[in-house]
């Protein structure tokens, strides 16, 4: 069984599996969680083939209960958890005159709820990792769109912002518990979420999903006297405007 191990949510494409991938190779035993069993299993059966100790768990991460069976069946296989990377996430773009409240209440419900459950359910196996190596890390996926309101997806952004300060909130509650806490901020990433943009941004200009993952691998390569609270991504040409196209 591997020494350490990561439970990521989202995982079964984009951010979430391009960190899966990479912390498989780096030795982590890996549970990956997504709400499409085929998707999550296609993902994880690819895993596999690499050489990577994976566990799939299809989880719809809006029901509690599944997030609390997700925290219980990785502890079971693996026994311990040092990494966990709340990446789950949807956006729904709409004018705030013309936003359901459907749309809302399923942006709040992945994009941070999902969030608080999952890090309280871990807690426990963190400290334990925290107190035995002193660099367990929580990774939220939050956006640039947390960091600068942005027109049209005004609920999205509100929920990233909420992540940044949930983010900080956990660092300075467990910290001195030998566990990390930090919000990826990334701008256009390439992956299924940000099809809508490509008519204005080239694909292969866009954020690469391997960028968030080697972010991962340096937070873990940091000593335990160095925590990063937050890593924003941005493309070179929109750096210094702090938004999305």
């Amino acid at each position: 069984m591997a020494e350490r191990a990561a439970l990521i949510t989202g995982a079964s494409s984009g951010i979430g599996l391009a960190i899966a991938r990479a912390l498989g190779e780096d030795g982590y035993g890996v549970t990956v969680a997504a709400r499409r069993p085929e998707k999550l299993e296609a993902a994880a059966e690819d895993l596999s083939s690499a050489g990577i100790e994976i566990h799939s768990v299809a989880t719809n991460v809006v029901n509690e209960e599944e997030i609390v069976e997700l925290v219980a069946s990785h502890e079971e296989r693996f026994g311990r958890l040092d990494v966990l990377v709340n990446n789950a996430g949807v956006g729904i773009g709409a004018p705030l005159a013309e936003t359901a409240v459907k749309a809302l209440d399923m942006q709040l419900d992945v994009n941070v709820r999902s969030y608080v459950l999952a890090t309280r359910e871990a807690l426990p196996m963190l400290r334990k990792a925290g107190a035995e190596h002193g660099k367990a890390l929580i990774v939220n996926t939050a956006s640039i769109a947390g960091k600068s309101g942005q027109p049209w997806i005004s609920v999205y952004s509100a929920t990233k912002f909420a992540v940044v300060g949930f983010t900080q909130a956990i660092q300075k509650e467990v910290g001195q518990e030998g566990i990390q806490a930090t919000a990826l901020c990334p701008g256009l990433v390439d992956t299924p979420m940000t099809e809508w943009a490509r008519g204005n941004v080239e694909q292969e200009e866009m954020i690469q999903p391997a960028d968030l993952a080697e972010s991962v691998r340096f937070l873990l390569r940091t000593s335990k006297y160095c925590a990063v609270p937050e890593i924003v991504f941005a493309r070179p040409s929109e750096a210094l405007e702090g938004g999305l196209p």
